[in-house]
Formats: C-alpha cells, sequence, structure tokens
C-alpha cells in the first residue's frame, strides 16, 4: 500500500475478531471496520442503496450484506456485489504503524449513490 495517501488517521479501536466489523467515526465520516479473516479494512458505514447503516448488516468472508433490503458490497474495493446496490460505497485505505491501525481519508475510489 502506498504510503502517500495524505494523512493517516489512528483507529482508536481493535481489530475486532475475524469476520466482525465495529462501527467508527474519524473527522465526521461514519465508516466501518472489518475483519476478514485477519486482515482490516475499512468502508463507509451507510449502503449506497438505501443510505441504511451497514454496522448493522452481516459481514460474510469479504462481502458485507446490507441489513434493509439485503444488497452486498465487497469490503475489499466497495464494489457492489448483489442488487438492490448498484455503485460502489467508499473503501479506505488501512495500515499498521507501530502495532495500531491507521486510516487514510481518501478513499480508493469515488463513493456513489443510487439515484
Amino acid at each position: 500500500m502506498s504510503e502517500d495517501r495524505g494523512t493517516w488517521h489512528a483507529v482508536a479501536l481493535e481489530l475486532p475478531a475475524a469476520g466482525g466489523t465495529c462501527a467508527l467515526t474519524i473527522e465526521d465520516r461514519n465508516l466501518l471496520l472489518c475483519n476478514v479473516d485477519g486482515r482490516a479494512y475499512v468502508v463507509a458505514d451507510r449502503c449506497s442503496h438505501a443510505n441504511a447503516p451497514l454496522s448493522r448488516g452481516r459481514l460474510t468472508g469479504h462481502v458485507l450484506e446490507c441489513p434493509l433490503h439485503g444488497g452486498k458490497l465487497d469490503v475489499r474495493d466497495g464494489s457492489a456485489v448483489q442488487p438492490p446496490i448498484r455503485r460502489p460505497i467508499a473503501a479506505y485505505p488501512v495500515r499498521e504503524r507501530d502495532g495500531k491501525l491507521e486510516v487514510s481519508l481518501q478513499p480508493l475510489q469515488q463513493e456513489t449513490t443510487d439515484a
């Protein structure tokens, strides 16, 4: 992962158990920290289809299911996997530094919402 991602922000939470998620807020952005087989991923905590909080959803492998309509997203890059979600959500770079997680708020791609 490139170090040239702007400002990195310390994550004040421990990585949840494998298959787990944890909501967090950094600079007024609602984010979701996900553990996929021991690897941390951070995505926006809002479904691009219905604006539902994804922190109430279920993570299976790298796929996060929205609790409202059952659409699915890939937490590795925020891409839509299953309708009714058609558009990606923001996914953010994560790194470990001195045993602590850090996240950059420069998304890997642009977040969009269904119209």
